[in-house]
């Protein structure tokens, strides 16, 4: 489990980006897979999931994590809910201790969030898609509906894809650009003609900033250069592999004691 030492200096929040290590799964899988979405045993990512919830302070059952589909869609929560009602959304927040929110990633930015003062949390999947549409500041945005200051708001990115090995086609640049003519700014030159180099971390980093949160911390850590600590859905792809697991991301609030048990 990783940590933003932004975060950890909180009082009353634990959070964590887990990576690949420390769990049952095998194979491509092997061995933290957190991805109820992918096609790993489920015995094995429910014994990962619960090793998770375990290191944040919170029943398994308190661990919830969305279906996630690219979008800038914000849930609240103030109770766990069973698998197959997970709503469909990319972050979610709230201001319930002891449960723990979180998102699952393969490549795209894992965001978590937190006003310690107001004690209110919140996690977001951005990805290429999510960050372009606005699921940065609409979780920002649902974090102040439940008390949050985003003068308060710490925000941490995890492992992330970086731009050397995220190669993108001509009309991905477009639409970027099309978008914001400023976003040039995030695309470097490849070399293969008509193909760009991405900078998710800076054009997450410019979102984030841009919203008005002034502490932002960025791990610098990118999932497809560094196999044996990260999933990576290119890398995958690119070595043709059946599947991939997925990081959860996450954060929670301790209970009003300070033992965050449940």
């Amino acid at each position: 489990m990783l940590q933003a030492p932004s975060l950890g200096k909180l009082a009353g929040i634990r959070h964590g980006f887990f990576n690949r290590t420390g769990g049952v799964s095998q194979g491509v899988y092997a061995t933290l897979n957190g991805g109820v979405g992918s096609d790993d045993a489920p015995e094995n990512v429910t014994e990962n999931r619960a090793r998770m919830a375990r290191a944040l302070g919170v029943a398994p059952e308190r661990l919830v994590t969305p279906y996630q589909i690219h979008s800038p869609d914000v849930a609240t929560v103030d109770a766990p809910w069973a698998a197959e009602q997970r709503p469909r959304a990319d972050a979610l927040v709230t201001r319930t201790p002891g449960l723990a929110i979180g998102v699952s990633t393969a490549d795209c930015g894992p965001l978590l969030f937190a006003d310690a003062e107001a004690r209110v949390i919140g996690a977001a999947h951005a990805g290429w898609r999510g960050a372009l549409t606005g699921v940065i500041e609409a979780t920002i945005a649902a974090m102040e509906t439940l008390g949050a200051a985003r003068g308060r708001i710490a925000v941490a990115l995890g492992p992330v894809i970086s731009q050397p090995n995220y190669e993108v086609g001509a009309e991905f640049v477009d639409r970027f650009v099309a978008a914001d003519a400023g976003n040039a700014q995030f695309f470097a030159a490849s070399e293969r003609p008509g193909h760009a180099l991405f900078d998710l971390n800076g054009y997450i980093a410019a979102r984030v900033e841009r919203a008005g949160i002034r502490q932002f911390e960025d791990l610098r850590l990118c999932t497809y250069a560094d196999p044996a600590r990260f999933y990576s859905f290119r890398r995958t792809t690119h070595l043709s592999e059946p599947d991939y697991g997925r990081h959860i991301n996450a954060i929670a609030l301790d209970d009003e004691a300070g033992d965050g048990r449940h």
